[in-house]
């Protein structure tokens, strides 16, 4: 049974693609072709082309050789190891040009007059449309209207599939025919053998002691895997295939035999019919089995009904809606339990002992510029989700969206209606808000303005909560900027920006202590900035490499103070001060935290190319707080809300600029080779040159080895119950530390393996290991994993977990996997408002 994505629903119909141009293929030392060969010579055309396209095979294409990451989140829907191309094992069906001329090269030709027939003898060639047809002897009876190829008869299309036979006749104005002794090695190197190939009534085609695998074997032995049937018949008209008396061999070994079955050909995209069930089995959820059924509704929609029975729990009802249209498509989910056992479980569903969830995604398009979609689940209890592994077990916070969005040259407009839910058994309605809606919009001016660039950006925002904090934020920004390089090749950049700012909250509370309301408020704030941009380029051109030194120093000049204790922080918490960060005007994350005061930003970046491929760039800076207030200072914000220890933070209040001397940060890129690179981010206290913060990662792949190593470092941590509750406690630090490694090796051309680790410093503990050993070869793929994850949390119910993965695959076949407590959930796609842009 087939499943593939819908066809969108066309409003008119397709032009047809021009057919492809066939070069001419010439012989020398050849009578003049007639008509009746050209005739002859199409019928075989004709005919070896539906026996061909008849055998109702899965398309493939050829194996991948590289070695790739376990896939935790997606074991059971892993990649195809052999991927599918466009046409299928046999290619294309190729286009016939009928005005195209044939030409046919052969020891004799004989015109049989007595008996009306035409013979060409020894060494027959024929070429036509790209086929190519050889034979020892071919001859057409024109009162029978019956053609005879015989003696090593071989055909080859224009893709590459090659069908020998010891004799092939053709009848019936070429609609019946029959091949003896069939043997065809297709465009994927896949082969079919049959003692008989008989075409009848032009629509039906049956293979009698026929055979089929995709892989390859020496003279003499047999191949890893084939199936083999008594008879295979294929129905043109009906699009199916039908086996009797099949078999499914390894090593020439039957091990599997049906006396019947069925399925749609391959031409067959979609029909109804069951799919392939799936099996797990879960230290929580017990035994299952998912048993798939789907229903083609139409050739733009249908809808797939797959029930899972659990051992412990029951059945889970799910089903899955599929609509493509013209300018878009959707699709609309459903899960639903009893389960009288979640009340034990501390779970509060609203739907009583039922559990269930809604989900449903789409996306338009408008127009060349515009589109609109969503992405929304709905769902009984903040677990339900997660306990039956439809998202990850990791995912702490629901957050739905519908977006509209525009893009051309020069604007960019966003409309997002977002909703934001936590998914933790103690969360309070605090966690829940909506924001109804946030709009972005970007203008570039066409015309240069006073020589330079001229953009406007307006943003504007409505959030609300269940309980908590209510407010409304909506700006208006003008930014100006002109690069001027002077004849020594200095870079000049001045720029101007411009900003007003509209606040509105309610029931807020008093952030000094985080407990006593507020009033509601409204606050205006009006602000700006000017600068300029300064670097000077020094480049060196030796034999070997080229090397540039760019000094750079950029000026902000802002009005020196602002107060901002009690506006809500919604989008500007995710403060991280790295290289990247150093010469933005305004280092903060979002809109509702601006800089105040007079700024210096300072760097120096050596960038090194070398002939070799050698490639390497170092970035060097410090931020200065010249004058004025420094937004950044722990003492300009107090916390708000509550966390694990009863203190939040605006944003962080150890990120390397709360002090007028930033700390230094500082950016090394390298590949010395193609396969190998490093990215290496570090932060350093101005005072002390004491490690504040480090990024690392390494990546090589060189030959059969793979590594990948990445470790991370940070001495402050917002959730440690380690923090402090004072915030302008200067020493204090909560160190956190961790290394993830991956390697990886093949083995030969076949064997590989893989193990990759995840580790906690600090705690001294694993967080996840991952080992893999895999075997590959061009009809054939095994994947056996073991995963083991360390991580428990009881407020989102997590335990540590082990899972056992076994994977098979046969080429042009399908796959098929099995696994013990599976984490094929374990950090799988989850519903977080990604807006594609």
């Amino acid at each position: 049974m087939t499943r593939d994505a819908p066809t969108p629903q066309r409003v008119s119909g397709v032009t047809p693609g021009r057919g492809r141009r066939w070069r001419r293929l010439r012989a020398g030392g050849v009578r003049p072709v007639t008509t009746l060969v050209a005739i002859t010579v199409l019928a075989i055309t004709v005919l070896a082309g539906a026996l061909l396209g008849q055998l109702g095979l899965a398309r493939m294409a050829l194996a991948q050789d590289v070695i790739r990451l376990p896939d935790v989140a997606n074991q059971t829907k892993a990649k195809s190891s052999f991927p599918k191309q466009k046409g299928g094992i046999f290619g294309r069906p190729p286009k016939i040009d009928r005005a195209q001329p044939l030409y046919l090269q052969t020891d004799r030709l004989v015109y049989d007059d007595k008996n009306n027939r035409v013979i060409a003898e020894g060494n027959v060639e024929v070429y036509y449309n790209n086929y190519i047809l050889t034979a020892d002897k071919v001859i057409y009876d024109q009162d029978s209207n019956k053609l005879t190829a015989e003696g090593n008869a071989q055909l080859k299309d224009p893709n590459g599939a090659v069908t020998r036979a010891d004799r092939l006749e053709a009848t019936d104005d070429f609609r019946d025919a029959f091949v003896q002794s069939l043997s065809m090695v297709t465009m994927d190197e896949s082969r079919i053998a049959a003692d008989k190939a008989i075409r009848k009534e032009g629509n039906i085609t049956e293979f009698q002691n026929g055979k089929f695998t995709s892989c390859k074997n020496e003279p003499g032995q047999p191949p890893l895997w084939c199936i083999g049937a008594s008879r295979i018949i294929h129905d043109q008209q009906a699009a199916t295939i039908t086996y009797q008396d099949a078999q499914f061999q390894l090593f020439g070994v039957p091990v599997f035999y049906l006396p019947y079955f069925q399925h749609p050909d391959p031409s067959v995209k979609r029909q109804t019919g069951f799919l392939v069930p799936s099996y797990s089995n879960s230290s929580t959820l017990g035994f299952s089995v998912e048993i798939p059924y789907y229903v083609a509704l139409a050739p733009n929609y249908d809808f797939t009904f797959h029930p899972q029975i659990f051992t412990t729990r029951g059945v889970l009802w799910q089903g899955e809606f599929r609509h493509r249209l013209e300018n878009g498509q959707y699709n609309i989910s459903f899960a639903a339990i009893d389960d009288p056992l979640s009340p034990n479980a501390g779970v509060d569903s609203l739907l009583g002992d039922w559990r269930g969830s809604l989900q449903t995604k789409g996306q338009f398009s408008l127009g060349s510029w515009w589109k609109y979609g969503w992405d929304v689940t709905l769902e009984s209890d903040e677990a339900f989700r997660r306990t039956f592994q439809l998202d990850s077990i990791l995912q702490t916070d629901r957050v739905n969206v519908a977006y509209l969005q525009g893009l051309s040259e020069r604007n960019y407009f966003a409309l997002n209606l977002y909703q934001f839910g936590g998914l933790f058994l103690t969360d309070t309605d605090v966690a829940n808000a909506f924001v109804l809606p946030v709009i972005d919009y970007n203008y570039i001016v066409g015309q240069p303005v006073l020589g330079g660039e001229l953009s406007f950006t307006g943003h504007a925002r409505v959030l609300t909560r269940s309980d908590g904090t209510d407010s409304n934020h909506a700006l208006l920004e003008a930014n100006w900027r002109r690069k001027m390089v002077d004849p020594i090749g200095q870079v000049f950049t001045p720029f101007l920006n411009v900003r007003g700012d509209v606040y509105n909250f309610s029931n807020a509370v008093d952030p000094n202590d985080g407990k006593t309301p507020i009033g509601d408020d409204t606050a205006l704030f009006g602000t700006g900035a000017v600068g300029i941009l300064y670097s000077y380029p020094w480049v060196l051109h030796t034999a070997s490499a080229s090397h540039i030194i760019e000094p750079t120093a950029q000026i902000v000049a802002r009005p020196n103070y602002g107060d901002q204790r009690r506006l809500p922080d919604e989008d500007a918490r995710s403060l991280v001060f790295d290289d990247t960060l150093l010469f933005d005007i305004d280092k903060f994350s979002g809109f509702d935290r601006f800089e105040t005061g007079t700024r210096g930003n300072f760097g120096l970046q050596y960038t090194l190319q070398a002939n070799s491929g050698l490639y390497a760039r170092a970035v060097f800076g410090e931020s200065l707080q010249l004058a004025g207030t420094n937004s950044f200072n722990s003492i300009e914000f107090q916390p708000s809300g509550v966390n694990l220890n009863g203190v939040a933070f605006n944003f962080n209040p150890k990120s390397g600029l709360q002090t007028d001397r930033s700390d230094y940060v500082a950016g090394l890129y390298v590949s010395p080779f193609a396969g190998l690179s490093m990215v290496a981010q570090g932060r350093f206290d101005q005072s002390d040159w004491s490690l504040q913060r480090q990024d690392t990662s390494i990546t090589a792949n060189y030959g059969p080895l793979l590594a990948q190593g990445a470790y991370t470092f940070t001495k402050f941590n917002s959730l440690s119950l380690d923090v402090p509750s004072s915030t302008v406690t200067p020493d204090f630090f909560d160190e956190q530390q961790e290394a993830l490694g991956t390697l990886g090796l093949r083995l030969t051309d076949r064997w590989s393996v893989l193990g990759q680790m995840r580790y906690d410093i600090d705690a001294r503990t694993r967080i996840q290991d991952v080992y893999q050993l895999k075997y590959q070869d061009e009809c054939f793929a095994l994947t056996a994993s073991y995963i083991e994850t360390f991580v428990e949390n009881a407020a989102l119910d997590i335990k540590p977990d082990r899972t056992l993965f076994l994977r098979l695959e046969f080429k042009n076949l399908g796959q098929y996997g099995y696994h013990t407590d599976y984490l094929n959930h374990y950090l799988g796609d989850t519903n977080q408002g990604t807006i594609p842009r």
